[in-house]
């Protein structure tokens, strides 16, 4: 499927092929309908002329032809003789001049069905006419029956009328109909896509999509999807076991070591190579640190216990952390900001600050100048900016950073301390305390986001 149709969603491309069926089918009814309608409005009217001709003939055969003919309606009746002269008629036919020519004569004498020009009879329109012979055989004559075929046209145009103004009118009845059917048999549907997406936005992995009670293809489909997201958080379930086992198990040797090189160090023993192993040692333990963090910010890691925080006050304590950083760190009001308004948002204080904590040894890490930091709040959410001065980073790549281990090679020269988790193991904690983290374009530099939603 490609082209327009295959840019409309699921609802409409079934609405639309279904309606294009029918019409379809209403073409080809209402061609049908038209055509055997107006064959049967014609024969009724063939039917009349012919009856009305045989009794004419009966008349001629029984030698009691009246002068005029007596017919009913707008019906003509001539009575030719063999040179095409009119012996008799009704008193709506011409006296003299013959309805047909000598040609048409010969072929309404061997039965056939002419349509000629009403003019001939002073009406409008057409005439349907039919012969008919009679009397003996020396004195053969044709009689002949025309019939206005006036109402036969005016039954055939509000045939056309009625199907070219109903038909739109019961399509469209029957699109408002589909609309509504197809919404109701995609609804469960989207209840899945709905259910899909709250999963794909919480970290609780243990949450299913919902089964419909019916049997049917949605209800098999959901249920392999759940099997499917059963089997994903088990594997999911292990890697966090696995990972928060590793870091656990080198703690030890790591603080040992680390440990002993800081003695070696102290006591002047092992020459040079104390001072050269020991930041690598501190990176270690640092990374060790941070894959712990990020295994137990799991579901499994239990509830978090969520508080009542000025978020002002959380970034002042934080703040307090860097009063010897290598760039000033300061606080600044945020463009629109209400004075003195301390917004408070519910969440745990030790994941906010380790959040934000991050966030500002990231931009420190960066900026050339400076960093600050702003507190702002609106009706529904609470935002926490934190800027810094530097080199900025690539556009495409402002959501990437966010990945386990991402490490960008260009503007971001003096990242040589990082881990590349610290800004993972930031959503990890702020999702799970329902706040949002992103990146923005600071001109220059970059402006890290938290936002919160304000009870």
């Amino acid at each position: 499927m490609s082209g327009w149709l295959a840019r409309l969603s699921l609802r409409w491309r079934l609405m639309a092929l279904g309606i294009a069926g029918v019409a379809g089918a209403l073409v080809i009814a209402g061609l049908l309908l038209y055509a055997a309608t107006s064959a049967s409005l014609r024969q009724a009217t063939e039917q009349e002329a012919r009856s009305s001709a045989t009794d004419v003939a009966s008349l001629v055969n029984a030698g009691r032809l009246p002068q005029p003919v007596p017919v009913s309606g707008a019906l003509v009746v001539q009575v030719l003789d063999s040179r095409n002269r009119v012996v008799g008629g009704s008193a709506t036919a011409d006296r003299l001049t013959s309805l047909v020519t000598a040609a048409q004569r010969a072929q309404l004498s061997s039965g056939a069905v002419l349509e000629i020009p009403g003019n001939r009879a002073g009406v409008s329109g057409s005439l349907l006419a039919v012969g008919v012979p009679a009397g003996p055989g020396a004195a053969r004559v044709l009689v002949v029956a025309a019939v206005p075929t006036v109402d036969l046209e005016t039954s055939r145009r509000v045939l056309r009328t009625l199907m070219l103004v109903f038909f739109p009118l019961f399509l469209l009845l029957i699109a408002l109909i589909a609309y509504r059917v197809v919404g109701l048999a995609l609804r469960p549907v989207d209840r899945l896509r709905q259910g899909a997406e709250r999963i794909g936005d919480s970290a609780d992995l243990t949450e299913r999509l919902p089964v419909l009670a019916a049997r049917d293809e949605i209800s098999a489909l959901a249920t392999t999807l759940n099997e499917m997201l059963a089997r994903l958080s088990a594997a999911h379930d292990k890697q966090r076991t696995f990972v928060a086992d590793a870091a656990h198990e080198l703690r030890s040797p790591l603080a040992s070591l680390q440990t002993q090189l800081e003695v070696a160090q102290h006591v002047g023993e092992g020459g040079e190579l104390p001072a050269e192993l020991l930041p690598d040692v501190q990176r270690l333990a640092a990374l060790v640190e941070d894959l712990l963090v990020l295994a137990r910010s799991g579901t499994e890691a239990g509830p978090v216990r969520t508080e009542d925080l000025g978020l002002g006050s959380v970034v002042d304590d934080v703040l307090t952390r860097y009063a010897g950083a290598r760039v000033p760190v300061r606080r600044s009001a945020a463009p629109g900001s209400r004075s003195g308004a301390d917004p408070v948002v519910v969440a745990s204080r030790d994941d906010v600050e380790r959040a934000l904590a991050n966030l500002v040894d990231n931009a420190v890490r960066h900026a050339t100048g400076s960093v600050t930091v702003s507190v702002d709040s609106g009706e529904r959410t609470a935002r926490v900016v934190v800027r810094d001065d530097g080199g900025g980073i690539p556009q495409a790549d402002l959501e990437r950073v966010f990945d386990r281990f991402a490490r960008l090679d260009e503007g971001r020269a003096r990242d040589s301390g990082g881990s590349g988790l610290g800004l993972a193991i930031t959503r990890e904690l702020l999702r799970r305390n329902g706040a949002r983290v992103w990146l923005e374009d600071g001109s220059p530099g970059v402006r890290a986001v938290v936002a919160f939603d304000l009870a």
